[in-house]
C-alpha cells in the first residue's frame, strides 16, 4: 500500500539513566530533506540520525526533534586549579592583615576556575546506539500514521481511476458515432447542392474515411486503459510510488489533450474536460504520495 508523505511520530525511553524523546513530523517535498534538531552536546549522533531515517523514508520534509534530560546520568568531577588557587589565598593573606579578619579558606571557591566542576565525556558510541533506538520506536509510529493516510489516497485515488475509465468507455462508445453523423451530414449536403444530380457515393465514402482516420482516438484510450492499470498496481505496491505516479497522471493529461485535439465533436469535449478535472485532482494527491 502507498504511503503519504505527511506523518508524525514520538517515542520516549530512559535509556541508561538518560530520559530521550523523539518526535518527528513530515510534510510533502519531491526528495529527501530531513533536519535532525537536538542539544549542542550530542551532534556526534547527527549523521547516524539521519541514516536512520533515510533507510525508511525516500522522500517528503522531515524534521527530527530530540530533547535529552541526563541529569541522572550524570558524573560530576571537581578539580581544584592549585596554582591560581594558590595566588588567591596570598593575595587574601595580604588583604586579611590589611583588615584583620582571616578571608581566605571558603572564600577561594568563590573565584573563578579556582575550584572548577565539569561532566565526565559519555561514549559517544552507546549514546549514539540509544538515540538511534528511541528514534526507530518514533518512527514506527510515524509509518503508521503515514500508511493510514496511505489508504485514504489510495482509496480515493482508486475512485478517481473508476471515474477515469467510464469517461474513457464513453468516449470510445461516441467516437465511432461521430463518423457516422459526418457521412450522413454529407449525403444531406451533397442532396441540397445536386438536388436531382446523382450523388457520388464512393466519393461520400471516401471523405467519411479521411475524416475518420482524423478523429480515431483508440490509440489515445488504449494507452489510457494502460496508464490506468498500472496506477492501480502502484497503489498496491509497498515500494515508493509517487515518482513513477507523477510521470503517469503526465502520461494520462497528454492522452487527454490529444483526444481533445482531435474531436469535432460537443459530446466528446464535455467528457474530455471531465476526464482532465478528475487527472488534475489525481495529480494534487499524488503529490502526497511517497
Amino acid at each position: 500500500m502507498i504511503r503519504s508523505m505527511t506523518g508524525y511520530g514520538r517515542a520516549g525511553q530512559v535509556r541508561n539513566r538518560r530520559e530521550i524523546t523523539v518526535e518527528l513530523r513530515s510534510v510533502n517535498n519531491r526528495y529527501l530533506d530531513c533536519a535532525v534538531k537536538m542539544p549542542h552536546l550530542y551532534l556526534f549522533a547527527e549523521d547516524a540520525l539521519k541514516k536512520t531515517v533515510q533507510r525508511r523514508v525516500s522522500r517528503g520534509k522531515v524534521d527530527v526533534f530530540i530533547t535529552v534530560d541526563a541529569s541522572a546520568a550524570d558524573t560530576v568531577t571537581a578539580k581544584v586549579n592549585r596554582e591560581l588557587a594558590a595566588r588567591y589565598a596570598e593575595a587574601l593573606r595580604e588583604l586579611s592583615e590589611i583588615v584583620g579578619t582571616d578571608l581566605t579558606g571558603q572564600l577561594l571557591t568563590r573565584f573563578p576556575d579556582a575550584l572548577t566542576v565539569t561532566k565526565d565525556e559519555s561514549d559517544a558510541e552507546a549514546v549514539t546506539a540509544d538515540l538511534c533506538a528511541v528514534l526507530e520506536e518514533a518512527l514506527e509510529a510515524f509509518q503508521a500514521m503515514r500508511v493510514k493516510e496511505g489508504e485514504k489516497l489510495a482509496e480515493d485515488i482508486g475512485a478517481r481511476l473508476d471515474t477515469i475509465e467510464r469517461l474513457t468507455a464513453e468516449v470510445e462508445t461516441r467516437s465511432p458515432e461521430t463518423v457516422r453523423e459526418y457521412r450522413e451530414k454529407l449525403f444531406r449536403r451533397m442532396r441540397e447542392v445536386l438536388e436531382d444530380s446523382a450523388i457520388d457515393e464512393q466519393r461520400i465514402l471516401m471523405e467519411a474515411a479521411l475524416f475518420a482516420d482524423k478523429v480515431a482516438v483508440d490509440e489515445e484510450t488504449v494507452r489510457l486503459r494502460s496508464h490506468v492499470s498500472q496506477l492501480r498496481e502502484m497503489l498496491s505496491s509497498d515500494a515508493p510510488q509517487g515518482r513513477r505516479m507523477d510521470f503517469l497522471i503526465q502520461e494520462l493529461n497528454r492522452e487527454a489533450n490529444t483526444i481533445g485535439s482531435k474531436c469535432v465533436d460537443t459530446a466528446i469535449a464535455r467528457i474530455v474536460v471531465e476526464l482532465k478535472a478528475e487527472i488534475e485532482k489525481i495529480r494534487e494527491q499524488t503529490q502526497n504520495v511517497e
